[in-house]
């Protein structure tokens, strides 16, 4: 069996008991960054061995951990922060379950998308989640325009070092167009800050932006 189990954006108080129940009693964890998640293992009271698991070793480790399951190991996939294989290792060894017909299972738990997406006061109808915006210029002019455009709230994950560029597209191709820069979810610092592209182009070059971000366009006016 191997389990999916989303782990807090922030809040440590987020983990869910069916976890802390799942990641007590499976074999091994693989995680995205040992350092990361050994702490928070241990304030969890949980003692196991720990594998590391993210984009640059996914394909290469998925087959060794079927073989495992196949043989009969637990295994809990966690990730820094979230759902598993949402903008984060996971998607491979999802696909290698199926294709191998291993038994799985995905723990519902806490999401940055949806706690954004809530708390934005956006429309919830539907919406478009876009991960993480492009580091070129171009392709994420593209997708902002086009998520401009929707029906839908659309939702991207951005770096902070690049919030201020990407916010700037915004403000010279759409500057009245309603958007929420919603960061530090779930901990001491969170906000939402909400207003026009222009308005929120020119708090943010005045306050530099920090933490974890995700930012949220209305649908078409």
């Amino acid at each position: 069996m191997i389990s999916f189990v989303p782990t807090p954006i922030g809040n440590r108080g987020d983990i869910t008991l069916r976890a802390i129940e799942v990641l007590k009693e499976v074999d091994i964890i693989t995680c995205e960054d040992t350092r990361h998640s050994r702490p928070f293992l241990e304030h969890l009271g949980v003692s196991k061995p720990v594998v590391a698991l993210h984009d640059h070793n996914e394909a290469r480790k998925t087959p060794e951990l079927i073989e495992k399951a196949q043989q009969g190991t637990n295994i809990a996939v966690i990730t820094d922060a979230g759902m598993p294989a949402i903008s984060d290792p996971g998607y491979r060894l999802m696909q290698a379950c199926i294709e191998n017909d291993i038994e799985y299972t995905v723990l519902p738990g806490p999401s940055a998308v949806l706690t954004a997406l809530v708390g934005s006061g956006f429309p919830l109808h539907a919406f478009y989640f876009g991960g993480f915006l492009s580091v070129k210029k171009g392709k994420r002019t593209k997708a902002l325009l086009a998520a401009a455009e929707s029906e839908h709230t659309s939702l991207f994950f951005e770096s902070p070092h690049r919030l201020t560029s990407t916010l700037e597209i915004l403000s010279k191709e759409i500057p009245d167009h309603q958007i929420c820069v919603a960061r530090e979810l779930t901990k001491k610092f969170e906000t939402y800050h909400r207003g026009s592209s222009k308005e929120l182009y020119e708090h943010f070059l005045v306050h530099k932006p920090k933490g974890e971000i995700v930012l949220l366009l209305t649908p078409k006016p």
